[in-house]
């Protein structure tokens, strides 16, 4: 049996339709396969005309030439044709260059995302073989096999059952994902109970760092999708549900991304700004990570429980996000305090936006009655209470929404995220020195992503009392849990020496060492370091004098803090040493953060982890020795246990692994 795919090169080129046929007993990967070539030589062809149409004919000969001197896996045909590419590229005049570069550096991107799409459908298409292939296989065994040639089966009960079926067949089980995994864990008799102890003791930590030179502009990007959904509406052909006219409106669509693609920049021209690489990284949150993490933890979820439907599953949030984009200080001085901060509020403005959206749909969902459904005290009585804290709300929908509860409270749970937003935006544009003045009735607004999910676990416990249930809703509270209002945590990274030479200041300033900090030995410099943290009297005065690098040594710790008040602890707990030496190292931004607030020596008690960052070959030599030292200091067990109450009851606490990098 055969299909007819409408479409052609050729349709391309004229605008008509021709068949292309598909074996349909071919291997879903080798239809693909010729799915794949097939759109390569469209976009090929089209690659070529626009160049012909914007550059001339004379540019796309010379591509041509370029081209088949080279095998399609990019090697050099023989030593005579490698010589031929040298001399057609070294005659080649500068703005020729450009242009020939330009073309390929185009070519292999759009070659790049047609693989990558027929990648995926490649998948989908074995996927699809195997449901199939699976219920085939279990019909003949029950003895009903549909009757293909019967015009009246497709509407059979059979039909129907053969559908449904269809949607409870296990997915594939490759190598490398939950499906494989677990069955695997089965069949080498692993006892659930040491499973179970796995997955509640499952936490990644995923870090973002900032590569500036890797930019690619939010523009490039886009274009790339378009061309990336207009490939997944082509395959609506083999479906049968394309015409001839959408066809057409496709080919134009094709070409005219190409076409403004090739007279668009690849990069930016200009130098990025931390905040431009601040976006750069959140635009993969909001594209992409922002909602496949939830569904990353659902097929966590399915293939759990489909071999061992007793164990329970991690939490939502096992999974988590760090950033060192506009936290990293080491070595750029354009990361600043405020810069920080501004990340931090960029990061709670993105997934306040994204919140707002999925509230606003979540109300369409929930259109549920009072007529016919029933709805819980608890929901009604904090319905009573927004209406006190947000009168202007119930004024205005009160009416609209008066047999609709859910959408009546949906509405509060936006309005608080519109405010929360809006004073997130107001710190972003203000001084964060005086964001106490940024303030706003605390009944409007939700200070923390905790309360949000508080509002939203009481929707979803009335619908579950009332036998009902909402996806959407399931995964909002997954975000939340995984992201907050943070998005994710910022790790401070700064340059050992900076710490030393801003005490050395502070030091020479107050006239408090006999010779210059810095002149110390090793062992002096711990003795005088311990002193001084264990002394009750401010080391450093409120007003700075003191240069430029370390006057911003001494603020990031001081941001630290107000980051903290304002966004939460989880905000920001780590603190990077880069090129650390000594334990002196750490014990100078230990230091400095009991002047900032962040630490308490008295207790043992800080917020914030000094995490060494080992980078010489030397170093990572005496690493062990290092931390062995600091191990067997009672301020530093006591940081790393959660005090020192907790140090001496060890029951009470458990003592985190401390990051050593």
């Amino acid at each position: 049996m055969s299909s007819t795919l409408q479409f052609s090169d050729d349709a391309f080129r004229s605008g008509t339709a021709t068949e292309l046929k598909v074996d349909q007993n071919l291997a879903p990967d080798s239809t693909s396969d010729l799915f794949l070539r097939h759109r390569l030589k469209i976009v090929e062809d089209l690659w070529e005309a626009v160049l012909q149409q914007e550059c001339g004919q004379q540019l796309v000969d010379l591509l041509q030439q370029l081209r088949s001197l080279y095998s399609p896996e990019g090697e050099v045909l023989s030593e005579n044709e490698e010589e031929n590419a040298l001399k057609v590229i070294e005659s080649l005049d500068l703005n020729e260059a450009i242009r020939t570069a330009r073309a390929f550096a185009l070519y292999f991107q759009l070659i790049n995302i047609v693989e990558q799409h027929y990648e995926q459908r490649g998948q989908q298409q074995q996927y699809r073989a195997e449901q199939q292939a699976v219920i085939r296989e279990d019909l003949l065994e029950s003895g009903h096999v549909p009757d293909e040639s019967d015009p009246e089966a497709k509407g059979s009960v059979l039909h129907a059952n053969l559908l449904e079926k269809s949607l409870t067949v296990p997915p594939r089980r490759e190598v490398g994902t939950f499906q494989a995994l677990f069955p695997k864990l089965h069949r080498l008799n692993v006892p659930p109970r040491q499973i179970q102890n796995m997955i509640d003791q499952l936490d990644v930590r995923l870090v973002f760092t900032a590569h500036p030179t890797e930019i690619v502009r939010h523009t490039i990007r886009d274009k790339q999708r378009r061309i990336a959904k207009i490939l997944r509406e082509l395959d609506r052909v083999d479906e049968g549900l394309t015409s001839a006219i959408e066809l057409e409106d496709l080919r134009e669509r094709l070409t005219e991304e190409i076409r403004l693609w090739w007279r668009t920049d690849e990069l930016h021209q200009f130098k990025p700004t931390v905040l431009d690489e601040v976006d750069f990284t959140l635009h993969y949150f909001e594209e992409v990570l922002f909602d496949a993490i939830p569904q990353l933890y659902h097929r966590f979820y399915r293939a759990l429980k489909g071999t061992f439907p007793r164990l329970r599953p991690p939490k939502h949030n096992f999974c988590k996000f760090g950033s060192w984009v506009g936290a990293d200080r080491d070595g750029n001085p354009s990361v600043t305090p405020e810069i920080t901060w501004k990340t931090a509020c960029y990061q709670r403005n993105l997934v306040l936006g994204k919140y707002i959206q999925s509230v606003s749909h979540l109300t369409s969902l929930l259109s549920l009655s009072l007529h016919w459904s029933d709805v819980l005290p608890e929901l009604l009585e904090s319905l009573e209470q927004d209406q006190v804290q947000l009168p202007e709300v119930y004024e205005q929908l009160a009416i609209r929404y008066r047999q609709e509860p859910y959408r009546l409270k949906l509405a509060y749970i936006q309005k608080r995220l519109e405010n929360t937003l809006d004073r997130s935006i107001k710190l972003y544009n203000g001084d964060y020195l005086q964001s106490e003045l940024v303030d706003v009735n605390p009944a409007v607004i939700y200070r923390t992503g905790g309360e949000f999910l508080k509002e939203l676990q009481l929707i979803r416990h009335n619908l579950e009392e009332t036998g009902l249930s909402c996806r959407e809703l399931d995964n909002l509270i997954c975000q939340v849990e995984i992201y907050g209002f943070n998005l994710a945590h910022l790790d401070i990274r700064q340059e050992s020496s900076r710490h030393s030479d801003t005490l050395t200041e502070i030091a020479e300033y107050l006239q408090i060492l006999p010779t210059p900090y810095n002149d110390l030995s090793e062992e002096q410099k711990v003795l005088w370091l311990a002193t001084e943290l264990q002394t009750r009297r401010p080391l450093i005065p409120a007003e700075l004098s003191f240069s430029d690098k370390a006057n911003e040594a001494i603020q990031t710790l001081r941001m630290v803090r107000k980051l903290q008040q304002e966004f939460g602890e989880e905000i920001c707990t780590t603190y990077i040493i880069s090129m650390s030496h000594q334990v002196s190292d750490l014990l100078e931004v230990l230091l400095l953060a009991k002047e900032a607030g962040v630490y308490d020596p008295a207790t043992g008690m800080g917020t914030l982890q000094v995490v060494p960052l080992f980078e010489t070959v030397e170093d990572l030599q005496r690493a062990p020795a290092v931390m062995q030292e600091l191990f067997e200091l009672p301020l530093y067990r006591a940081l790393l246990a959660g005090g020192f109450e907790a140090e001496r009851n060890p029951d009470a606490a458990t003592l985190p692994l401390q990051e050593v990098m």
